[in-house]
């Protein structure tokens, strides 16, 4: 896939709606808007299932207006050299809300009261009576004093953390790959634990913030509640999938664990006892659409405008200060000499090479060149297609 970017218009394509403030990033004569464009520079989506869409030569880049990328083939996209991006943090603080929201309704049995109450419509002047005579059997618990277990200290879990520290709950943390941006972030107040098993014995309420994984899946099973405290509350806004739904439905049964309370309710999960299942309301906010739609149409214009990319799921981060030079920017596998071919190609056409950067994710890396001459413009589909012949090379554009 060999492309130039030379101020021509670039065209964004939306599979979801998109918050306006997102969409008004693009309001300049460079870009347009055309969701009927078959084939667009980048594509703007939400939870839009792109698995089974075919990829045209253009695009080159698709930004989620979201954490999780499970909607789209991130494999196929680098294959292609298409850079797929999304917004971790933008909607952190619309699910720490509502885990402490959750957090603090399950514990006193506040959805099954209000939810009680309601069921009582046709009593009439009969329902002051029943509700005091009916209120003992959602007795619950305060917050204050019990232990909070988080599993997964990033942008969300560091914020549920914190907060949960000023409800005056002790706070016991596990995350094995913490970032140092995020361990700035913690509380000092907030407990280690070494292991997770550690966390599971100690902890009278658990919320998880970690990926869907090999090792995360059906983290949560019976063998994991046997280690912890009878009658723990589990909250879960990560994943349905890290829960073994039928250890979860047996140890509701028997009280093992106490209340369950997801995000991702499905037909098992609305049958279960002390199961709490929240209609998948984890980054549906105003504020949460908005950050999100601003975050990803921001990283994509900086992308088409400059080569530069931050929060890819499939290719490295890399930027380089734009000058306004031309700029050669290469995808390709990660093997030996391939910077030194893309250099080499760059001097056969007379041209000094001004700064440049190279930064690898696994089998691929990313090359960004700014060339210090200007660049004719007949030079540039022979300069492309020398180094698109580069063993290894997935894709190069100039911009």
């Amino acid at each position: 896939m060999s492309t130039a970017t030379l101020g021509k218009v670039k065209t964004i394509k939306t599979l979801n709606n998109i918050a306006q403030c997102g969409l008004n990033v693009f309001n300049d004569a460079s870009y347009r808007v055309d969701n009927d464009s078959e084939n667009p520079d980048a594509i703007l989506l939400r939870s839009f299932n792109m698995h089974n869409m075919d990829f045209r030569e253009n695009l080159k880049a698709i930004a989620r207006a979201g954490a999780g990328v499970n909607n789209i083939p991130v494999s196929k996209c680098t294959e292609n050299g298409i850079v797929v991006f999304n917004t971790p943090g933008a909607n952190a603080n619309a699910v720490k809300e509502l885990v402490l929201t959750c957090l603090m309704a399950s514990s006193r049995n506040l959805f099954a009261g209000v939810f009680w109450t309601k069921s009582l419509a046709d009593e009439g002047e009969n329902i002051p009576k029943l509700v005091e005579a009916g209120k003992k059997q959602f007795v619950g618990k305060e917050i204050k004093g019990k232990t909070l277990g988080v599993i997964g200290l990033g942008a969300i879990g560091a914020l549920v953390a914190n907060d949960a520290l000023d409800l005056d709950m002790d706070v016991i943390g596990f995350d094995p790959f913490i970032s140092v941006d995020t361990a700035w972030a913690l509380s000092r107040n907030v407990q280690r634990a070494m292991t997770i098993e550690e966390l599971y014995a100690k902890c009278d309420y658990i919320t998880v913030h970690v990926p869907l994984t090999d090792g995360t899946r059906e983290m949560f099973n019976s063998e994991t509640f046997s280690i912890m405290k009878p009658g723990v509350h589990i909250l879960n806004f990560s994943r349905g999938e890290l829960v073994n739904e039928e250890d979860m439905r047996e140890a509701l049964e028997t009280g093992t664990v106490g209340k369950y309370i997801t995000d991702f309710p499905n037909e098992n999960v609305v049958k279960m006892k002390n199961a709490v299942p929240i209609p998948h309301l984890g980054a549906s906010t105003q504020e949460s659409e908005e950050n999100c739609a601003l975050m990803a149409a921001r990283q994509v214009k900086e992308f088409l405008e400059t080569g530069n990319i931050k929060n890819s799921v499939n290719f490295p981060n890399a930027s380089l200060p734009y000058t306004g030079k031309r700029r050669v920017a290469a995808f390709h596998k990660n093997v030996p000499n391939m910077v030194g071919q893309i250099t080499s190609a760059i001097s056969s056409y007379d041209l000094n090479i001004a700064d440049m950067v190279n930064r690898s994710r696994g089998d691929y890396a990313y090359t960004m060149i700014d060339i210090d001459n200007k660049i004719n413009g007949d030079t540039v589909p022979g300069l492309l297609a020398k180094i698109q012949q580069i063993d290894g090379m997935v894709s190069i554009r100039v911009i």
